[in-house]
Order: C-alpha cells, then structure tokens, then sequence
C-alpha cells in the first residue's frame, strides 16, 4: 500500500475519521526474523486514549497503539474506470454473464432473513430476536438492522434475558465488509466480551447462466437410473434424512417442528432431490424465490453418489425453476472454511459480496 507523500511517510487521518475505512502501517519492533512493520486495512472504530480500533472485513478486531502509528490514511471508495462522457469504462468490468447483480448488504440482509425465516421473532428496536428450537445459527440470532432503541448495554442485557429463557445462548449476527455493514457494531460487542464464531461469505451471482448449466454439465446416472430432479413445494422423509440437521425427536418432536417451520417458510420455496435406482434421495437442494433474488440452500450429495454432476444438476434446475418466478440474481452463504463448497461455487460464478459471522456472550461477558 502507498503512504508517501512528498517522499515522507506520514499519519493523515484523525479522530474525526471514526466510520471510515482506512489503511495504517504501525512499528511491530522488527526483531529476529520478523517484519519491522505491519499494515491493518479496516473500519477505524473507535480511537480512545490513544488506542485504534480498527474492524477488518472478516470482524477480526486490531487494537492499535497511537503511538505505533508510522503512516495512516482515509481508502477511499472504489469507483468503475471511467470512459468517454463520463460512462463507466467497459474494459474494466466483468463480462456480463460473470457480473454479480447489484446489491446493498442491508436489502441482502433482509432478503436472506426473510428465505430463512425463524420460528419465532420479537423486534427490539429496528434489530429482531430470532429462536428455532435451536435449528441453525441463522434462525437463532439477533439480526441487528439499524438501531435497537435503547444503549448498546441495555440491548444485550435484554437480547440475554430473552434467548436464557428459551434455553438458548444469546448469539448476534455481525455483517461486515461492505457500506453499511456491522464494523463498529462487531468492535463494540469484542470489548464486552462477546466471541467471534463461524465466519460466512454472502455470495452472489447472475442467474441465467446457472440454468443453463443444465445442458452445459453433464451428470452420470446414479444406479442405473437418469439424473432426474424433482421438484416440490414440501421436504420428504428422504431429502430430510439426507439433510440430517432437523433435530432429534422425530418428525412430531418440537426441535423437528420448529426446523420445518424455517425450511418450509419464506415467499417461494421449492425443494429439489434426485433419487437413486433404489427410491432414496442421491442429490437435495432448497430454493426460496424473493422478488429478483432466488436464495439457495441444503445443497447435499450422498457420499456413493458424489463426482457425478448432481450438485450442479440440482442448482440448475431450481435456478429454472427461478427464472419462471421473474427472479434474476441469485445468492447463498457459504462458511468460510468451507473449501469444497466454495470452489464449485466459484466454478459457477458466485463471487463474494460481503461476509457475517456470529458473536456469542461468553459467561461474564456480555453484560456491564
């Protein structure tokens, strides 16, 4: 990154830069075999008695002594080269078919709440508690959008009490990444303690070329029978024991209940399997079909029947299913760590758009 300016390295930011996102490089000692310097890009949230908070894009939060600084500056936003007229210069972006759709973090946010939707909600300002028995991170969080109305330490102190008496840990959804994400939010919770878990990417991509992957990718028969997908508006007992993560009880039990209630809910949902030469489920995949966007979820293969195309099958034909709905961009989240599944979605076209990960009130923490 470049700090000189007239040939010297200096500190152009301020207290007054708080919100932005900037670039600082600050003296780590440069002993034995270590670098004298280290540089730190992210949201500069906070600057108080003489320490920098900076939030980088995955939520990991640096603390920075004032007096380490040795060159900092403002990142501006990035823009699209510019053409003739003013026009955005068509040589510095992506060919159309790879381009993602355009979005802000919050309208994916809301988007992607509302295709996975929890058994049970209760607004706390503009932020919203959700619990499901317990069925997935995502329906059972806090999803903070906007202001909660009250303190910060008053929120959490409410946000506690309120998932202690579902028998549940109190967790909060934390957006970064992009404008108007979570940064300072992410930064407020790890001073009070509240642990950094399951960073996700939010990835995006243009929804067309996913069905056409349906004649572009071939599939191998599983058993002896055809690659076939069927489609239906309800999970039956086999793509529910291929997803395996409903809960135990069995299917009258409470845990199942409330994890049918978030797969079945949203606006559109579709549900895909293709089954083997035996009747069982080879291949599942969950669609839920928004306006514009079509979210995709519960992607499995059974282990005998993987290396056969049946992913990318079941991708395409929810993708078609999508585009007779009018959706046109597509998105789905993927764990960070998860390498697997972010290589076919790369190979598909999904590119990152911004990422979330989960902050959870360790005992004594969470509270002031």
């Amino acid at each position: 990154m470049e700090f000189l300016a007239g040939g010297h390295a200096e500190v152009r930011i301020t207290h007054a830069d708080v919100g932005k996102r900037v670039s600082v490089r600050r003296l780590t000692g440069g002993g034995a075999g270590e670098p004298a310097f280290t540089d730190a890009v992210g949201v500069l949230t906070s600057w108080d008695e003489g320490v920098l908070s900076i939030t980088r894009r995955n939520g990991e939060c640096v603390a920075i002594e004032e007096s380490s600084l040795v060159a900092a500056k403002v990142v501006p936003a990035r823009r699209p080269a510019a053409g003739p007229q003013g026009s955005p210069d068509p040589s510095s972006t992506a060919p159309a078919r790879r381009r993602g759709p355009s979005a802000t973090a919050l309208e994916l946010q809301r988007i992607a709440a509302r295709g996975w939707p929890a058994a049970e909600t209760e607004p706390l300002g503009e932020w919203t508690l959700r619990a499901s028995g317990g069925f997935t991170r995502r329906a059972n969080s806090v999803l903070p959008l906007g202001d909660p109305g009250v303190p910060l330490d008053t929120a959490l102190e409410r946000i506690g009490r309120w998932y202690e008496a579902r028998g549940l840990p109190a967790v909060i959804t934390v957006a970064t990444g992009q404008a108007g994400t979570d940064e300072e939010l992410a930064s407020a919770l790890a001073e009070r303690g509240w642990a950094a878990e399951r960073h996700t990417r939010v990835r995006i991509a243009a929804l067309a070329p996913l069905a056409d992957l349906d004649t572009d990718t071939p599939s191998r028969p599983v058993g002896g029978a055809p690659a076939r997908v069927a489609l239906s508006r309800e999970p039956d007992a086999d793509w529910l024991a291929l997803y395996n993560r409903t809960g135990g009880g069995g299917p009258s039990g409470e845990a199942a209940r409330a994890a049918l209630k978030v797969l079945t809910g949203g606006p559109s949902v579709w549900f895909a399997t293709v089954h083997d030469a035996d009747g069982r489920a080879a291949a599942i995949g969950r669609l839920v079909v928004d306006g514009r966007w079509a979210g995709f979820a519960a992607v499995e293969v059974a282990p005998a029947a993987r290396r056969r195309g049946l992913a990318t099958r079941v991708m395409a034909a929810l993708a078609e299913r999508a585009l007779t709905e009018g959706a046109s961009a597509a998105y789905l989240q993927v764990e960070a760590d998860n390498t697997g599944a972010l290589a076919f979605y790369d190979r598909l076209g999904f590119t990152d758009h911004h990422g979330y990960h989960y902050r959870r009130a360790l005992p004594g923490g969470g509270r002031h």
